[in-house]
């Protein structure tokens, strides 16, 4: 264990569940598994106590690589919504496979759901659901071309395991249904490519 952190009491982890108001500037606390770190008295959801690491101050959780709440500002200031919006990206685009929802981002970012989709459309310019579709379908393009995998076992390796939805989703985002893409990926690649530059012809 690294000498910054603390060990959990069960006074600690008292506070953490009560969001214990008394405890702020006491410790902090971090989530392994989300990279925040939050103020005791901060009423994001209980993570799992082995997913914990306190500290003595916001400075040492920041040296660690955790990102401020946006919830409860551990460090007295707002995190700016350029960084915040970074790392939702960063968690869909590594977390595209698994059901993920407005809600569930939010919770997760420690942010409300309505904030989070408008600050997320002011600075992406689409909307989380539709940077999590978009996400998905690049990363079934990528199966569909370079693995076997039947075009069921690609929708649900990215978190679309409705397998007509999948299609649907796919010709209307891409004009064609993924066997289509895949046919015609293929043929490209047998071709060199040039099928692809005469097919305007």
């Amino acid at each position: 264990m690294e000498t910054s952190d603390l060990s959990i009491t069960d006074d600690m982890w008292r506070a953490i569940v009560e969001n214990d108001k008394s405890y702020d500037g006491v410790f902090w606390y971090a989530v392994k598994t989300t990279g925040i770190f939050c103020r005791p008295s901060c009423k994001s959801r209980p993570p799992k106590k082995e997913n914990i690491r306190v500290f003595k101050t916001a400075e040492q959780a920041l040296a660690e690589q955790f990102r401020p709440c946006k919830r409860c500002k551990p460090t007295g200031q707002h995190l700016p919504d350029h960084e915040w919006m970074a790392w939702v990206t960063e968690y869909v685009n590594s977390h595209y496979m698994e059901d993920l929802s407005l809600h569930i981002l939010a919770e997760i970012s420690h942010g409300s759901p309505y904030h989070l989709h408008r600050t997320f459309k002011r600075i992406m310019h689409i909307t989380p659901m539709e940077y999590i579709q978009q996400t998905r379908l690049a990363q079934a393009r990528k199966q569909l071309i370079g693995s076997d995998k039947s075009v069921a076992e690609v929708g649900k390796s990215v978190g679309l395991s409705n397998t007509p939805y999948f299609i649907t989703l796919f010709k209307k985002n891409m004009g064609c249904t993924p066997l289509q893409y895949r046919q015609l990926k293929s043929q490209e690649a047998q071709n060199g490519g040039i099928q692809h530059g005469k097919s305007n012809e």
